[in-house]
């Protein structure tokens, strides 16, 4: 029986001894106790160690399961931040649009009512645009109206004033002794002996213009003589244009059509046109009340406005070159006084 003891471990050592080279590699067996008091010693050492290094890597292995839980834990807490962080601009977000909302809403309604505001801005601006427009046009006929009323006004007066002779240059003071009329005789008997003796020619009225002097007027107010009848007038004035130098005892006086304000404005405009016609010898005059009458071409033309005479002037080329200046200078002037309106 011994024998078969001892036989048997050295089959069980051999079975040991012949394990192959990897075995110390492979997990650790299940040994039974009667087979761990058979081992040899140098197997038994090779068991420790084998359980030691399996030992170690459990603790290794404990070890990375930790370090991967504590990872897990530290990634759990960075998400679940991340998470209430997410939440947390969600929420702020959610309420930056919420804001975001209810100012436009705001500006819709804002906009909204600018918008009426303006409808209603343009309304009023219409309606003040159409009342404008009949304050202009009222206006238009109204300045119309002046004109038409001034220009009759003017008639009136011219037609009034038809049988006048207006005496410039008549010193202040000289009628004292003979009266207006008395100086008038004189005129007459000084430049015109034969109309001195012309018992039809009769003064109705006699006076200065205007009635009151004043004492800074350098020139003196003119001497207004009424006489009983136009051809009277117009003999008068044609013998004063034929002898053209007049005077009052020895001194230059002047004797003119008396005209309103309005004619004498426009015999004025007349002026320098027709200067440039007597400087090239056309014998221009002024007639009554204020028409333009020259010679052109052996022929006498009148007109009674400047637009006549542009629209003449047109058609002769030698002419329109006389004249381009002064009815270029003409032109701007009213141009001007347009613009001051």
């Amino acid at each position: 029986m011994p024998n078969n003891k001892r036989k048997n471990r050295g089959n069980k050592n051999k079975e040991v001894t012949m394990k192959p080279s990897n075995e110390k590699d492979t997990p650790i067996q299940d040994y039974e106790d009667d087979d761990i008091e058979e081992m040899q010693e140098a197997d038994l050492k090779k068991l420790i160690r084998t359980l030691r290094s399996s030992q170690k890597q459990i603790l290794e292995l404990q070890k990375s399961l930790m370090d991967k839980t504590e990872n897990l834990s530290r990634e759990n807490e960075i998400l679940r931040r991340n998470q209430n962080e997410t939440k947390q601009l969600v929420q702020q977000e959610t309420g930056i649009v919420t804001e975001v909302k209810n100012s436009i809403d705001q500006m819709k309604n804002t906009i909204e009512s600018l918008r009426n505001r303006m409808g209603e801005a343009e309304e009023r601006i219409s309606d003040l645009e159409d009342r404008e427009q009949e304050r202009i046009q009222s206006d238009q006929r109204k300045d119309e109206e002046i004109r038409i009323l001034k220009h009759i006004v003017g008639n009136l007066q011219d037609t009034i004033k038809k049988p006048n002779i207006r005496v410039l240059g008549v010193p202040e003071g000289m009628e004292r002794e003979k009266g207006l009329e008395g100086l008038f005789s004189e005129i007459l008997a000084e430049n015109f002996p034969g109309l001195e003796k012309d018992r039809e020619i009769l003064v109705q009225e006699a006076h200065r213009t205007p009635n009151k002097h004043d004492q800074k007027r350098s020139s003196p107010r003119h001497v207004v003589i009424k006489l009983s009848t136009v051809k009277h007038k117009e003999k008068i004035l044609k013998c004063a244009r034929e002898k053209r130098q007049i005077t009052l005892r020895g001194s230059p006086i002047r004797l003119t059509a008396d005209f309103s304000s309005e004619t004498l404005q426009a015999r004025r405009e007349w002026r320098d046109i027709a200067q440039v016609l007597r400087e090239n010898n056309c014998q221009p005059r002024i007639l009554y009340p204020a028409k333009l009458s020259f010679v052109n071409e052996g022929e006498i033309k009148t007109f009674h406005s400047k637009q006549k005479l542009k629209e003449f002037v047109a058609t002769r080329p030698a002419l329109q070159k006389m004249l381009k200046d002064v009815l270029h200078t003409e032109t701007k002037k009213h141009g001007h006084q347009y613009e001051r309106r």
